[in-house]
């Protein structure tokens, strides 16, 4: 049975993580299943924009459930839960669409690394961010000094991954993390994703694209997907898979 799940209405889709026993904890499945969404969403150009969400409002997600890697030999927890755990949130983080993380609960660990996968984030007004790693022997693994070392003051970060203290959302709010605190926060994050239905898609593809670039996020793909989408549409680059079809010798013009 499915715990990530996956809705498309008019152009928005939403992913939503049902794990309420665990407080939307992380299974290998679950996992699995968020990684599957995500390759279908970024072949899907009928959608403009995804909300990230959970279906318990007493947690976005509590990270990953220490039942799936408390068992692990080190070899298998840094080999295949963290690596693809890290794989998968890259894989978000550069989905071609807009995603917007409507944080309905608290967001600890792998749910905040989450929600900074992310483009843009609303909280609940009593929903607060952490890092609680270390309270069971281990450190951040899906990001959590990596991406979020971008996105908050360094002070910020330490606080919760050396001092395990959280965050709350009107804080997270006042340096940037947060969009808007909201009572709603999925009505919010619905109003934000209809608000890119009227932009061209194309538009705000490039322009993730070129933002990522510039702050480091998978610089050298990005750059290579810019370069790329420029020179697919040259007429060398027609001229050459016409010759090529034709087998002849291409005749590029530099157009």
């Amino acid at each position: 049975m499915s715990a990530v799940h996956l809705e498309i209405a008019e152009g928005i889709a939403e992913i939503r993580l049902d794990n309420p026993a665990k407080l939307n904890a992380f299974t290998v499945e679950m996992l699995e299943q968020l990684s599957g969404h995500l390759d279908r969403l970024e072949r899907m150009r009928d959608v403009h924009c995804l909300i990230v969400t959970a279906e318990d409002g007493r947690a976005f997600c509590a990270g990953a459930d220490i039942n799936a890697w408390g068992d692990l030999s080190p070899a298998e927890f840094a080999r295949h839960w963290v690596r693809d755990g890290h794989r998968i949130f890259d894989r978000l983080a550069r989905l071609s669409k807009p995603v917007v993380a409507a944080i309905n609960g608290h967001a600890f660990g792998g749910g905040l690394e989450l929600a900074a996968a992310c483009d843009v984030r609303v909280m609940a007004p009593n929903a607060t961010i952490a890092l609680p790693e270390a309270h069971v022997g281990i450190v951040p693994g899906w990001s959590g000094t990596q991406r979020l070392g971008r996105l908050l003051p360094e002070p910020i970060l330490k606080e919760m991954a050396l001092f395990g203290r959280r965050i709350s959302a009107e804080r997270a709010h006042a340096f940037g993390f947060v969009a808007e605190v909201s009572a709603q926060p999925h009505e919010t994050a619905l109003n934000m994703a209809r608000s890119v239905l009227g932009l061209s898609p194309r538009a705000i593809e490039v322009a993730k694209f070129m933002i990522h670039a510039g702050r480091g996020e998978d610089r050298h793909a990005m750059i290579e997907a810019l370069g790329s989408s420029a020179i697919a549409a040259s007429a060398d680059r027609d001229e050459g898979v016409a010759a090529f079809r034709a087998k002849r010798k291409p005749a590029f013009s530099g157009e």
